[in-house]
């Protein structure tokens, strides 16, 4: 099995930079896949960014390309999510998530992960 845990979430301003981390532990065997997934209040969990065991395949949405930047740390099972210019509408729960593949799933749905993280609050006020 695999456990993921998020840090570095807060309140932050309008324009303001955030770095996220999620650190694995478990199965350190695996080599896996990662994606992070943000959820906003009334809304459905969405995909943000993927990036493959080897770290030189990513993908991202539309909403952040240009803004946030995933990257990783094999040797720390660390997967980074560093977040730039941050707007409102950035605010919400953001989860990363371990796919039991080494690539990238093209369409980022949620279903293509099997372990996920408890989440960590970011909040960008105006």
């Amino acid at each position: 099995q695999v456990q993921l845990v998020e840090s570095g979430g807060g309140l932050v301003q309008a324009g303001g930079s955030l770095r996220l981390s999620c650190a694995a532990s478990g199965r350190t065997s695996s080599r896996n896949a990662m994606g992070w997934f943000r959820q906003a209040p009334g809304k459905e969990r969405e995909f943000v960014a993927a990036i493959s065991w080897s770290g030189i395949s990513t993908y991202y949405a539309d909403s952040v390309k240009g803004r946030f930047a995933i990257s990783r740390d094999n040797a720390k099972n660390t997967v980074y999510l560093q977040m730039n210019s941050l707007k409102p509408e950035d605010t919400a729960v953001y989860y990363c998530a371990a796919r039991t593949r080494s690539t990238i799933s093209s369409t980022g749905d949620r279903n293509d992960y099997d372990y996920w993280g408890q989440g960590t609050q970011v909040t960008v006020s105006s």
